[in-house]
């Protein structure tokens, strides 16, 4: 029965799978028909923004209700139904001939992106908690779908153009509807509740947790991780091919980069949140993003420093392969953060998967839908193209500063009474409840010699702190190196030492260092 059982989860998993995959396919194809689009129709950048965000907006705005009703009558119904009218919309794209037209037309386009709601909802059920963090990070890897459109449709558009993408993405995903329907089960609990005959949960029902703040918090946590990665998908190859004056195949396959990144890892995401937290996965997403959008968000500058013997100019920009490289890097920590968000719901509700999920999904949709638009209304305000990586960057850094005030609320109310009865003096609290307030990571019993010890965790320690020490000596190496590169540069910008000033001044931290060693 346990064999029969894990193949059946295996296979559900994989069907889900594949159909998300050829969903955001289909979902994320405006980012590269749009860009002949705009030309043919003459677009501004706002309506452009507007055009590849549609999708979004109808992908988003029905995750709710697909998700709740995925909880009603099953995924199998319900996702194969999702892909054939999905498909029929895509093929009828083509008829379009004017702004509005289209606009119309990418609504029905966008239902391809309800998908992942019917997913969660359908292979949550398939999985306990203990492994639904990595099966659900395996389902979102769907999203390399966007990967997919962008290495393949540029190549489909200039043989054939781009109304031949339209028609074959309509029929791969047509085809995919009618593979699911023949091979997909009904999930255990649709089965039992068919057998039984028992009612399935109201609407009311389902929307009951959406009153809870904390639904809405991993909504804003979504809105980042999931709606700037689709976002930047779509915004990615315009923004190439106009900064980096690329070819729309070139912009489309190094934009696949970022979507690989961002979607392949989650699988990854998942397999890190059920071993170490979903908290502490959210953490490291938002903490390097931050980063890197500090990065991407400083535009190409020119600088004039007046020095001694008159002007310094340097110019600091990205070019296009460090530009890969680094959304390459910020894909995968959000590909991480979004397995983490969806881990936390089959937790936290457990009987609402398909409503919580459907929401949250949503507002990262919406996010999707909403950014391109700001993206494209601040690059017509501002002229600045790095003016999305800078709106990104405060986003995500209110989403950080959110989730841990959140989280110290939290941790302060679990201690409640025990904070309370602190003593007038805290600072002498360790002297009454020693083992309570010990340091954390310090080792109080280390017998290196004592072979059963040495077996047991000292060889473990031993290894994990060399480890340790070698990029900490490593990176102390070069800071104490990088004092005598910035002397040999201190005459160039205007400080006049002579050859013996300068050589102490070079010499004085390899002295300080030498001598310190010794304590």
């Amino acid at each position: 029965m346990a064999a029969e059982s894990g193949g059946a989860q295996n296979r559900a998993l994989a069907l889900s799978t594949v159909a998300f995959t050829f969903c955001f396919a289909v979902w994320t194809l405006f980012a590269i028909i749009g860009v002949p689009i705009k030309a043919q129709l003459g677009l501004t950048e706002t309506q452009f923004g507007l055009l590849v965000a549609t999708p979004v907006l109808t992908g988003s705005l029905t995750r709710l209700m697909l998700g709740i009703w995925t909880e009603q009558y099953g995924g199998r119904l319900v996702f194969t139904a999702q892909m054939l009218l999905t498909a029929i919309s895509t093929w009828l794209l083509t008829r379009a001939d004017s702004y509005p037209t289209f606009l119309v037309a990418a609504l029905g386009v966008g239902l391809s992106g309800g998908s992942f709601a019917v997913g969660v909802a359908y292979v949550s059920r398939w999985f306990p908690k203990e492994k639904q963090g990595t099966a659900l990070g395996i389902f979102g890897a769907g999203n390399v779908g966007a990967a997919v459109t962008k290495f393949c449709a540029p190549l489909v558009m200039v043989a054939f153009g781009w109304e031949a993408v339209a028609h074959i993405w309509a029929g791969a995903l047509a085809a995919m509807a009618v593979v699911f329907w023949l091979f997909a089960r009904d999930d255990p609990q649709m089965a039992e509740r068919r057998r039984s005959g028992a009612r399935p949960p109201s609407v009311a029902e389902q929307l009951a947790p959406l009153r809870k703040l904390q639904v809405w918090r991993f909504s804003l946590y979504y809105f980042f991780v999931f709606g700037a990665f689709v976002a930047l998908a779509l915004w990615l190859p315009h923004y190439m091919v106009d900064v980096y004056h690329v070819d729309i195949r070139t912009a489309g396959m190094s934009a696949a980069a970022f979507s690989l990144s961002a979607s392949l890892f989650r699988a990854y995401g998942g397999h890190l949140a059920d071993r170490y937290g979903a908290r502490a996965v959210m953490y490291m997403t938002f903490g390097f993003s931050m980063i890197l959008l500090f990065m991407l968000s400083y535009p190409p500058a020119d600088y004039v420093i007046h020095g001694r013997d008159g002007p310094i100019t340097f110019s600091t920009s990205m070019g296009f392969v460090p530009f890969i490289f680094t959304i390459f890097v910020l894909g995968f920590f959000m590909s991480l953060g979004k397995a983490a968000v969806y881990k936390h719901i089959p937790v936290y509700y457990p009987e609402h998967v398909g409503a919580v999920g459907g929401l949250v999904g949503m507002i990262g949709g919406l996010g999707g839908f909403v950014l391109p638009i700001i993206f494209g209304s601040l690059l017509d305000l501002t002229g600045i193209y790095t003016s999305c990586f800078a709106f990104l960057f405060l986003l995500v850094a209110l989403a950080l500063t959110w989730m841990h005030f959140s989280i110290r609320a939290m941790e302060r109310s679990a201690q409640g009474r025990t904070l309370d009865e602190l003593p007038a003096l805290p600072e002498f609290q360790e002297i009454h409840e020693p083992a309570k307030h010990s340091m954390a990571g310090v080792i109080e019993d280390w017998r290196p010699e004592d072979a059963a010890f040495w077996e047991a965790n000292g060889r473990r320690i031993a290894r994990r702190n060399l480890w340790i020490s070698i990029p900490a000596l490593l990176l102390a190496f070069s800071v104490w190196m990088v004092w005598s590169v910035v002397v040999a540069r201190l005459p160039a910008i205007g400080f006049d030492f002579a050859a013996g000033q300068l050589f102490w001044l070079a010499a004085l931290p390899g002295l300080s260092g030498a001598t310190l060693r010794i304590f």
